[in-house]
């Protein structure tokens, strides 16, 4: 209409999440930091960098675990969640932060033993929770490899 300002997005000309050199990715409920979708372990870093508190020594603990345990791991964040993929095999696992907990999700969980104990919707995935000072590095190493070497989603 004549005479009236454009409207301009919430969002701007970037995208939400970290973006350029010196932001600092904005956290979502739960604590969960928002990083723009991207391929490659410089988001999944960033996202680790941005988990609030100890949930940032998990998250480097894992990835590290992820990175010993399965040679020439694929990375990405998708939904503002890092996932860990074998090339050829598609994605195994997932992470993501809530306020009390980091989620490690296993893609292909059904078929893993012993079945990680969260469940829901989807009847291939299997979840642990992760709550402060409960990381048990040898039962993750034992389902990451397990999980790695499994056919994995082909989600994206």
């Amino acid at each position: 209409m004549a005479g009236e300002t454009p409207k301009k997005s919430k969002r701007g000309s970037r995208e939400a999440g970290a973006g350029q050199a010196g932001d600092k990715p904005r956290l979502l409920a739960g604590g969960n930091p928002q990083i723009a979708k991207a391929d490659g372990d410089a988001p999944v870093q960033a996202y680790i960098a941005a988990m609030p508190g100890w949930k940032s020594d998990v998250g480097r603990q894992l990835d590290d675990l992820i990175e010993r345990t399965v040679p020439g791991v694929r990375k990405a964040v998708r939904w503002n969640s890092p996932f860990y993929g074998v090339e050829g095999h598609g994605w195994f696992a997932s992470t993501h932060v809530f306020t009390r907990y980091v989620k490690v999700t296993f893609l292909n969980g059904a078929s893993l033993e012993p079945l990680p104990p969260g469940s829901g919707k989807d009847p291939d995935a299997r979840w642990v929770d992760i709550h402060e000072g409960d990381y048990d590095e040898d039962q993750m190493e034992i389902w990451i490899r397990q999980s790695a070497a499994l056919p994995g989603w082909q989600g994206f």
